[in-house]
């Protein structure tokens, strides 16, 4: 096999659709076996394994990265993608639906952060999705903003700790990008014309944009860079964010 990542073994949870499909499809294409956690897993293909995996609970972690380890005898790399909010105002918001946002986006990452780690015994990478919003707050979005301003720290927490194993942790900070999960903001004609008008490059990012700044940071060029972020926006955060309390009126 030829590519950066021939031979290796990955790990990449809500690998089913959007970012993580993506970057499963960019590993494959780079040589690597991959293990792919989702709670709707997709099919199984050459060189790919799926399972169930809800990121929440440590169990499902857990097997999710033995079954990695079990099937190729080791782990060297680990993407971090899976992520969803239920919105509200902060006035309004449920504490089932702030916990349901948190837990996803920073529990999350946590345990898979702690599971991946547990197995890198020779080294590896791990990239973690946070997003624009750890930087730039939105209305109805505390939870989800909050969470991934944590998943940013967690990264740098993580790669403070385990540098001395040789683990690298980086994170990827997209902006809007066009998955099923953004499909209420991108197809609103209340918001288009501000989200176009807030993004440099005018138009919001495709998964497979993401995945390659990902894929950059878990390879050998990236090989001195850790606990750091790469906002991969389109030139949004330089501008400020969309009202969206446009949505309600």
């Amino acid at each position: 096999m030829t590519g950066r990542f021939a031979g290796q073994v990955a790990v990449v949870t809500g690998a089913a659709s959007g970012i993580g499909a993506a970057t499963v499809r960019g590993l494959l294409a780079e040589g690597a076996l991959v293990v792919g956690g989702d709670l709707q897993p997709d099919e199984a293909r050459d060189g790919y394994t799926p399972v169930r995996c809800d990121v929440t609970v440590e169990a499902e972690v857990e097997k999710l990265v033995r079954t990695a380890v079990e099937a190729h005898g080791r782990l060297d790399l680990a993407f971090n993608v899976a992520g969803a909010a239920r919105s509200a105002p902060i006035v309004d918001q449920t504490e089932e639906d702030w916990d349901f946002t948190v837990d996803l986006v920073l529990k999350g990452v946590f345990l898979s952060i702690k599971h991946q780690a547990r197995a890198m015994t020779e080294g590896g990478a791990i990239v973690n999705v946070s997003s624009l919003n750890a930087h730039v707050p939105m209305h109805f979005g505390s939870a989800y903003a909050s969470g991934k301003a944590g998943a940013e720290m967690l990264t740098k927490n993580a790669a403070l700790e385990l540098g001395p194993r040789g683990i690298r942790v980086n994170a990827v900070l997209p902006g809007l990008v066009d998955t099923p999960l953004t499909a209420g903001l991108t197809a609103s004609e209340v918001l288009a014309d501000d989200f176009l008008d807030a993004i440099v490059l005018g138009r919001p990012g495709r998964p497979d944009e993401i995945a390659a700044a990902m894929l950059f940071l878990a390879g050998p060029e990236a090989s001195y860079i850790t606990g750091t972020s790469l906002v991969v926006d389109g030139g949004w955060e330089i501008t400020g964010y969309p009202d969206l309390r446009k949505l309600r009126r």
